[in-house]
């Protein structure tokens, strides 16, 4: 049994940790902190903890919770954990960490997306990139784990096995992505009201999103050189889910049979990543609630070109989801503890 806590508890995320959490054998759950609601029943926040969490939120001091746990999931805005994490607080317990402050391991590149200082730059390096189908070898030993976005996670996975094996040209790679609104967080905006987003889809974040330069790092890791890829993410009126649409230019020599054989080779024995195949076309509807990425695509030989369709409940798989793998990963649990929902479909 590990003792975990989170901060950020009462954001969307968190809350999705607290949710699968309570179904991991062997995890107790010692701590939620939250700044804006610190002192405050759990469950009078989230009633559908009502009677399954008798525990007040506390206040987020992070070095003293670092001495009652042995993992802390931060759930928190970016800037927060670089801003409070130190050498001597790592010692102490892991982290998996839900921002995006050490996800990018240039601190020029980050600073430049985010608009925020990088106050801890020294830890960067240590920190591992959570996607769970790829590192899964560096999360085992990690001291700091930095979780990949929502938007990230559905746009790798999707094209990681044709750009690692050189079947696509990864500088032809467009992207667009559709996400729920929960995927901007429980804070309250304007832009998010149900009568600003309800029958009605737009493009936002138009060539300057902050996920951007997180696909190209990894995606380059994936074919060993800086790639650049167009990325376009959109607002649309459901409350979770993340489907991405992408096109590449297809390498001499690549057919839908290769393609088939590489998501095989990379993707074939994982439980999370179902692959749908050539022709079929996932649905958002049928991931939503559950850890699991579907994939599918479709080879337009007319133009030359593949078509990739990838799709993930942001808040699991995106979000709390791929931290609870990590989490398993990290502790030696059986990787599925705690994520075997099946979809949720109306």
């Amino acid at each position: 049994m590990i003792k975990v806590g989170i901060i950020g508890a009462t954001g969307y995320a968190g809350n999705e940790i607290v949710r699968l959490l309570l179904g991991h054998s062997g995890v107790q759950i010692e701590f939620l902190a939250s700044q804006s609601f610190e002192g405050q029943n759990y469950s009078d926040i989230y009633g559908n903890f009502f009677e399954l969490i008798d525990m007040k939120c506390s206040a987020p001091e992070l070095e003293k919770l670092a001495d009652s746990v042995d993992v802390i999931f931060t759930a928190t805005p970016q800037g927060y954990l670089s801003g409070v994490l130190a050498e001597g607080i790592l010692e102490k317990c892991r982290f998996i960490d839900l921002s995006a402050d050490y996800r990018i391991k240039d601190v020029a590149t980050y600073e430049k997306w985010y608009k925020i200082e990088h106050r801890s730059p020294e830890l960067i390096e240590e920190a591992v990139y959570g996607l769970s189908e790829i590192n899964r070898e560096k999360i085992h030993g990690a001291r700091l784990l930095a979780n990949p976005g929502c938007f990230t996670t559905c746009s790798i996975l999707t094209a990681y096995p044709l750009v690692a094996e050189g079947l696509i040209d990864p500088d032809s790679l467009v992207i667009n992505a559709l996400s729920g609104v929960s995927g901007a967080g429980r804070g309250a905006k304007v832009a998010n009201l149900f009568s600003e987003v309800n029958e009605s889809v737009k493009a936002y974040g138009v060539t300057t999103h902050r996920h951007t330069p997180e696909i190209e790092e990894q995606l380059g890791y994936a074919c060993g050189k800086a790639i650049r890829v167009s990325f376009t993410p959109h607002l649309i009126p459901m409350h979770r889910g993340i489907y991405a649409t992408e096109t590449a230019t297809l390498t001499e020599g690549a057919t839908a049979d290769k393609i088939s054989q590489a998501y095989e080779k990379y993707y074939g024995k994982e439980f999370f990543i179902r692959l749908l195949g050539q022709g079929r076309v996932p649905e958002s509807r049928f991931t939503e609630g559950s850890n699991f990425t579907d994939i599918g695509f479709k080879v337009d030989e007319r133009v030359g070109r593949v078509v990739l369709m990838g799709t993930l409940d942001n808040l699991v798989k995106g979000a709390a989801g791929q931290a609870v793998q990590n989490m398993n990963i990290m502790f030696g649990f059986d990787e599925r503890e705690g994520l075997k929902a099946i979809p949720m479909v109306p």
